[in-house]
């Protein structure tokens, strides 16, 4: 038997079609798999990749990770675009006041709930880490591949991690010490005594980090992308380079997790509050995402303000459409203000709480256990919705276009319009034969009158 045929029967057997199947599926759960297998090497070797650890984690994988993620968007993103997005305001406006604002507001509330109900398996310190977790700032890689996986405006998601980093390192520490008074002084980091509270030291690191991982990646990969456009183009085609930036965002994620097992983050508390924080952190990132959609795409503007001003329109009117109606976002848009809007920072997160608590606080795994576990999470959460995100953009690509709609409708009524007028002419031409035929016969009837009455005058003659 040939060895075609022998291959083919083979591909035909139900064992080949279900292990195929199978393996398409953890082919297609890569990210996922390796996410695991990268958790157990963490919590197994944690000496390897934590901040100073035998890689030097926070400069190998912080900034040289980060920095491929950058370097791989500058080269793909336009110059143009790049700038376009860097001045829309609004967008600054709406993605920092959901991220910083809206989203810590919340959760103050929600963990002061909890306090109150005097819950003794929930550790207060948990509580405040919840605290400053959702006061930090939105996270700087996950948020850029996330949007780009989507076909969202990974452009503007980049200048909002950029500029919601940058302002991240004033205002998360005003944020902690607004929210941690009173019931929750004892988490204030003023009382911690090995805690820096120098916010000039913190600046400095973020704009290190920033400027080395973000910052320069970008600006040399907008050089080559134009001085060499084309074979810029064929090395992301070829080398699929979209998949790296994935990659290296689990590296990062590995890199967190483990810092968090080196500080034995998950051993310092109960297993109900690690059950509690796994559930809370899904259902805190949805609940989130709705929001932002709801912010980013208001339903009063699309009600009131959807005609656009004409000759007629009263000033208000005018006035109110060219001051609100941008605040309604595109399709494009609303993703990339939903994922950057619920995401938050692990890199500087943990630069954050440790210059502020102090490198050896006793509290301090306690305090980054809800930062790490909610970066995990939300980039898997996400996963999933980028590609509902998707489909949502591209809902509309298939449907005919409304000029065309019009054009077809327009060469239907002018179909009809011909049709009636040939029907018209017809039944005139038909009026018409008629006419003439009746005008034939009272002739006729008339020569015939005329001839039967010369007869009789001749008979009579």
């Amino acid at each position: 038997m040939p060895a075609s045929e022998t291959l083919q029967r083979i591909k035909q057997h139900k064992a080949y079609i279900w292990s195929k199947k199978v393996f398409d599926f953890l082919l297609g759960q890569w990210f996922f798999i390796l996410l695991g297998v990268f958790v157990a090497l963490a919590h197994s070797y944690p000496e390897f990749a934590k901040e100073g650890g035998t890689i030097r984690g926070e400069y190998s994988i912080g900034y040289g990770a980060v920095a491929v993620i950058f370097l791989i968007s500058g080269l793909s993103m336009s110059t143009k675009q790049l700038i376009v997005n860097a001045m829309n305001w609004r967008a600054h406006f709406t993605v920092l006041s959901m991220s910083f604002l809206i989203t810590s507001a919340i959760i103050y509330g929600i963990v002061c709930g909890i306090k109150a109900s005097h819950d003794g398996q929930i550790d207060d310190w948990l509580l405040v880490g919840l605290i400053v977790t959702h006061a930090c700032p939105t996270t700087v890689s996950s948020n850029v591949v996330m949007t780009k996986q989507a076909d969202g405006n990974d452009i503007l998601t980049l200048c909002e991690v950029f500029i919601g980093n940058i302002l991240g390192a004033f205002i998360t520490p005003a944020l902690i010490q607004m929210y941690l008074t009173g019931t929750w002084e004892f988490g204030n980091p003023s009382h911690q005594a090995e805690g820096d509270n120098s916010v000039g030291d913190l600046y400095r690191h973020t704009m290190k980090q920033l400027g080395l991982s973000v910052f320069i990646p970008l600006f040399v990969g907008q050089v080559v992308q134009n001085v060499f456009p084309k074979q810029t183009k064929w090395t992301l085609t070829t080398f699929k380079l979209s998949k790296v930036g994935s990659f290296m965002l689990l590296l990062i994620m590995f890199q967190s997790f483990s810092t968090a097992f080196a500080q034995h983050a998950f051993t310092s508390v109960s297993h109900a509050s690690i059950i509690f924080l796994v559930f809370f952190n899904i259902g805190i990132y949805l609940f989130f995402t709705v929001i932002s959609f709801v912010y980013s795409r208001p339903y009063v503007i699309r009600r009131w303000l959807w005609e656009i001003p004409n000759k007629n329109s009263s000033r208000a009117y005018r006035w109110a459409y060219n001051i609100f109606n941008p605040f309604y976002y595109n399709k494009r848009d609303t993703v990339a203000v939903m994922l950057c809007g619920p995401a938050k920072t692990a890199a500087l997160g943990v630069s954050l709480v440790s210059s502020q608590y102090g490198a050896h606080n006793p509290k301090l795994g306690i305090l980054l256990v809800p930062l790490v576990l909610y970066q995990a999470e939300q980039v898997m959460t996400a996963n999933f919705l980028v590609v509902l995100m998707k489909k949502w953009i591209h809902y509309d690509d298939n449907k005919p276009k409304p000029s065309d709609a019009e054009s077809e409708l327009s060469h239907r009524d002018t179909d009809e319009e011909d049709r009636e007028e040939v029907e018209q002419e017809r039944r005139l031409e038909e009026e018409d034969d008629q006419r003439d035929g009746l005008e034939g016969a009272i002739s006729r009837h008339n020569d015939e009158d005329t001839a039967s009455y010369s007869t009789d005058s001749n008979v009579k003659k």
